[in-house]
């Protein structure tokens, strides 16, 4: 708390001399937020008919409980959880459930956030680092058709841009279920177009649960900027430390029978706790004829779990709970040059890059009770290398018809030097990947596209046990294949849609595996299914909007009736409504339906999902002061945001357990009160 003051103060004091800094940036003005669209409209620009780009004013205007939710704003995407708050969130997307960040791309500034070889799953995609108020906006892109986008990019990609300049300010917020949060923030001017922005938080958050998670996250952001998107450069430090408890996915017989309530946990002493610090620049230039981009950045992250899944299953003495410890030093970077060419009278342009990084990595499994050590059964020391190259070209060659045409191709590296439990050895591995788009239109304001293309996720490099309970490494590099065709279309006034049918290849699939709580190499799989987006604004003062995602997915290579994808949802939709200049009010709603699903391959136990809906209204009380009151689960619903079926014991049980479902309850209803006011 002590820090976010500080920061603060930092900040007010930065913007207090400045006129220009109290005037710099309307787009986190906390006196006026106006919805002119929630998304960029990139008819003529884009690539597919599923890309698209996230405003401010969304982010701004959007019911959010977690910082992970700003995700939702991509359509069709899902952030649920299945634990603590500090744990990384659940993504579902396309039919995938896509566990902690497995095959969606996230990152922050050119920072990316998914972890290789992490100690819960692979893909590991923890957000708490991040201030909610600094985000400028999203990128999104779905399917393996963009050159530049690489590991864990197949089904989904999200960028989340960096604010340069923010309005000094401070908001302090409480909730209902134990929340408090304060916040701080602001930018200066230094002169000759450099900026200085410094912003902190401190949240705190108990939840319903009965042993509380007492969620304590303190985050501090600092950020030397010069000049703009287009010809500028960025420097940006962050500071995350976490600590908390969590409430997993519980077997349901145990709140049947009386031994926990709906909101209880048999092990209290499950939880977390994370540290991460990072240092990243941008730099880019550019002319009519010319761009060049680049980053750099270096990040140390550290996290232990706490969790305890199956109980008394393998220890019936001193119970089942194991640390997962991870501690790694990321360093990487990328450089761009794009060539905006004529060829022959035709507009063209060329782009050719590089992404480097390099993960140095300790991870360890520990058994434990209470959070002390019984044994350490598996501990590595893992070194995991990889270079991207890849060019792409787009010529206009009528104004009717566009190409895009990309190649990527990756090289890997990784060595696993055994400490205790586990197979030693290194590997490389490289992948091709082409990849293409035609884009026909526009006409009567409409676009068609046609996309294919080839991409891949990295699996954990250390070998896991083999039916047979031998020792075995999964493959490296694991292809995907992408096939999509789709139109976007603002033909009827006010309204901006798109629509998209897809197929999505696996050569294996990363699956959770309940049991142990950890990913793994499934087998291959296929995903078909259609995608419709739609947003609406009748008048200035409000935007309504609708996402509908439909997928029929299957494993290859298994007997019909065993080929169902486990937590695989198979319809997700999404209804809202953005609302701001009406008057001194602003506020929004949402309504999300997470649809049935099989729990287990012969599909005979399913899941309902889940539907929620969240809503916040605000008031400006003054130009300079605001009030807000976010309320989630506005209908109470007592659905289960995540629930699998496995096997475990309780105390008398029989020695092989008994296979039950586990669910983790949606937060019941509860209300968030915000004051913001700026200087």
């Amino acid at each position: 708390m002590r820090s976010v003051l500080l920061a603060g103060a930092a900040a007010l004091a930065l913007g207090s001399g400045h006129a220009r800094a109290a005037a710099a940036s309307t787009s986190s003005d906390v006196s006026q937020v106006v919805v002119t669209a929630s998304r960029t409209d990139l008819l003529g620009l884009a690539t597919t008919s599923s890309q698209g780009q996230v405003s401010r004013q969304e982010l701004a205007l959007r019911p959010v409980y977690r910082v992970g939710q700003l995700l939702e704003t991509v359509p069709g995407l899902t952030v649920t959880a299945h634990s603590g708050e500090g744990k990384a969130n659940q993504y579902l997307l396309r039919g995938f459930n896509l566990d902690h960040g497995t095959d969606l791309a996230t990152t922050i500034d050119g920072m990316p956030v998914n972890m290789r070889t992490h100690a819960h799953g692979q893909g590991y995609t923890d957000l708490n680092f991040f201030i909610p108020e600094l985000a400028s906006g999203v990128d999104f892109t779905k399917g393996p058709y963009f050159a530049a986008e690489g590991d864990f990019s197949s089904v989904g990609a999200d960028h989340i841009r960096f604010l340069d300049e923010m309005r000094p300010q401070v908001s302090v917020s409480a909730g209902t279920v134990g929340d408090q949060r304060v916040f701080a923030g602001g930018s200066t001017d230094l002169g000759s177009d450099d900026r200085l922005l410094a912003a902190g938080e401190f949240v705190h958050l108990d939840g319903p649960w009965v042993n509380p998670d007492n969620f304590r996250k303190l985050n501090l952001a600092l950020r030397f900027s010069n000049g703009d998107r287009e010809n500028g450069f960025s420097l940006t430090g962050l500071y995350y430390r976490g600590l908390w408890n969590a409430t997993t996915d519980q077997p349901l017989r145990a709140i049947t029978q009386g031994l926990i309530s709906r909101y209880g946990s048999l092990d209290p002493s499950d939880g977390g706790q994370a540290r991460r610090y990072s240092l990243s620049g941008t730099f880019v230039r550019g002319t009519r004829d010319w761009r060049f981009n680049a980053s750099a950045y270096v990040v140390r992250n550290e996290l232990t779990l706490w969790n305890d899944f199956t109980h008394f299953l393998m220890d019936p003495v001193n119970g089942d709970q194991e640390a997962q410890d991870d501690r790694r030093t990321i360093l990487g970077g990328s450089a761009a040059y794009t060539l905006f060419k004529g060829l022959k009278k035709r507009e063209s342009d060329t782009t050719a890059g590089v992404q480097v990084r390099y993960d140095d990595i300790y991870v360890d499994q520990q058994h434990t009770r209470r959070r002390a050590e019984l044994a350490r059964p598996r501990a590595d020391k893992v070194r995991e290398v990889s270079i991207g190259l890849y060019a792409q070209n787009t010529t206009f060659w009528t104004n009717w018809l566009r190409t895009i045409v990309g190649v990527r191709e990756d090289v890997f590296h990784a060595s696993d030097d055994n400490i205790a439990g586990g197979l030693p050895g290194s590997q490389t591995a490289s992948l091709f990947q082409p990849k293409g788009s035609l884009v026909l239109g526009p006409w009567a304001q409409t676009e068609l596209y046609l996309s294919a293309g080839e991409g891949f996720h990295s699996n954990d490099v250390r070998a896991g046990l083999t039916a047979d309970g031998t020792l075995a490494r999964p493959p490296f590099l694991v292809k995907s294949k992408g096939y999509e065709v789709g139109v976007r279309t603002r033909l009827l006034p006010r309204v901006q849609a798109e629509a998209t049918l897809f197929q999505t290849d696996f050569d294996s699939e990363i699956t959770y595996n309940a049991d142990v709580g950890q990913d793994e190499a499934g087998p291959p799989s296929r995903r078909r299914g259609v995608e419709v987006s739609a947003q609406y604004r009748p008048f200035r003062w409000i935007e309504l909007s609708a996402d509908f995602a439909a997928t029929h997915a299957r494993y290859h290579g298994a007997p019909a009736a065993e080929a169902y994808i486990p937590d695989a949802p198979a319809v997700i939709i999404t209804a809202g409504a953005l609302v701001d200049h009406l008057g001194r009010w602003f506020g929004g709603v949402e309504f999300r339906d997470l649809g049935s699903h099989p729990l287990v391959e012969d599909n005979s136990v399913r899941s309902p999902g889940y539907r929620e809906v969240n809503l916040n209204v605000g008031y400006k009380i003054t130009p300079r002061l605001k009030a807000r009151v976010d309320i989630y689960n506005l209908t109470d619903s007592k659905d289960d945001a995540a629930d699998y079926l496995y096997t475990d014991r309780l105390p008398g049980e029989p020695a092989g357990g008994v296979r039950d479902l586990h669910i983790h309850p949606l937060e019941p209803r509860s209300a968030r009160f915000t004051l913001a006011a700026l200087f």
